[in-house]
């Protein structure tokens, strides 16, 4: 999907994505938090914060830092984190999570929830993901997978056309993710349309922080 795409969808869903999918969606982010298995002082990345629904569930000891391309979702987020005093939120930041400005091996754990569908080049998020991921952390991706069924997965497929005015891919398929950037390590169903998938990076190479 375009950048300008995801940007216009979320632009139409910020003012009500809270009431529409807010619990249907929760149970996910639960799951992710269960998952992380965090410790006092570990740094978390959540690429795709929307309206930082998530943001209240991580515990108070650890510092948490959002990106989000659209500003409009973040505005949401912001006022959920002064709201509640969430004051282990270290930033909120409007990134394309494709090519993120942070350092190399920034962050304890990563966590992308409801985001590989939505962006244009899956392989490449996972591959700076890893790269933002210190060695021996650990990458968690809630999403939406393309059904083994085949009538559901047909009928994910002829949606696909329909994903930029739905604001993410029905059809995603985990080997979009491509090879070479981490190991599957665990794979969870929340239910019947989500899974939790946990990632190990593979060693890192030398190099930059994306420009």
């Amino acid at each position: 999907m375009r950048t300008e795409a995801v940007k216009s969808a979320y632009r139409r869903y910020a003012a009500v994505y809270d009431a529409i999918f807010g619990a249907v969606l929760q149970p996910g982010r639960r799951a992710v938090l269960e998952a992380l298995d965090l410790r006092p002082g570990q740094r978390v990345l959540e690429v795709g914060v929307g309206t930082g629904l998530s943001l209240p569930l991580y515990p108070e000891q650890v510092r948490v830092t959002g990106i989000d391309v659209s500003g409009e979702m973040l505005a949401k987020a912001r006022a959920r984190v002064a709201r509640e005093g969430l004051a282990n939120v270290d930033a909120l930041v409007e990134m394309d999570a494709e090519a993120m400005s942070f350092p190399d091996a920034s962050f304890d754990k990563v966590v992308a929830m409801y985001v590989m569908s939505v962006v244009a080049h899956p392989e490449r998020l996972l591959a700076e993901l890893r790269r933002v991921c210190r060695p021996g952390g650990e990458i968690f991706v809630v999403n939406h997978v393309r059904s083994e069924h085949w009538l559901i997965g047909a009928v994910e497929k002829a949606l696909a056309r329909f994903s930029d005015q739905l604001g993410f891919h029905p059809d995603f398929e985990l080997h979009q993710l491509g090879p070479g950037t981490a190991v599957l390590d665990e794979v969870s169903r929340i239910n019947f349309f989500w899974k939790v998938l946990r990632l190990r990076p593979l060693a890192h190479e030398t190099g930059t922080a994306a420009g």
